[in-house]
């Protein structure tokens, strides 16, 4: 049986950086493919930094030949300026892939954290630390938006490729409890 190859583009958006991750996936093999951050704070205007992460994200596309693409959702804070910039980032890059015909999915902070750490409140440098063991580098990047971007693309994996879900018609756990109420444990 031959196994088949699956690259997932991770992507943590910013308007100051903005990460990105690749991985490639082959049966239960991680490696890591690229991972980098698109620095945007000496461009002019917020249309400017649009531009170049659309852009970008269409080159890492074409680059890389993703199959898969996750995004890390925004996360609420008190600046509703920010969270509108954080959120258009967020709607140009989706846009940039939806455009080259990739599925995306979106995954809020916690749960990439958990996935990667077992803590939901892990710190940065925790999932950067715990990428390069499950990932096998050495050298993190100099800015960690692009190990959490890493971090989205091998969440993405966790919660797809799980043989329960596997066999099963659902698309994620919840899901897959809801259709299989005879598989929780009571206690």
């Amino acid at each position: 049986m031959k196994l088949k190859k699956k690259i997932i583009l991770g992507i943590d958006p910013g308007t100051v950086l903005f990460g990105y991750g690749v991985i490639e996936v082959m049966g239960n093999k991680l490696s890591l493919i690229s991972l980098g951050t698109i620095e945007l704070n000496k461009l002019k205007n917020q249309p400017a930094k649009l531009e170049k992460i659309f852009e970008r994200v269409c080159w890492l596309i074409e680059q890389f030949q993703p199959d898969d693409c996750a995004i890390e959702a925004p996360f609420y804070g008190k600046n509703p300026q920010s969270m509108l910039k954080l959120g258009r980032a967020q709607g140009v890059a989706m846009a940039a892939v939806l455009t080259n015909k990739i599925e995306i999915t979106e995954y809020a902070p916690k749960k990439i954290k958990q996935s990667i750490t077992g803590s939901g409140n892990a710190s940065k440098e925790q999932v950067a630390a715990m990428l390069q063991r499950i990932l096998n580098f050495n050298d993190l990047p100099k800015y960690l938006d692009a190990t959490d971007a890493l971090g989205v693309a091998v969440c993405h994996h966790f919660q797809t490729s799980s043989p329960l879900l596997a066999n099963s018609k659902a698309k994620n756990w919840k899901e897959f409890l809801k259709d299989n109420p005879d598989k929780i444990s009571g206690g």
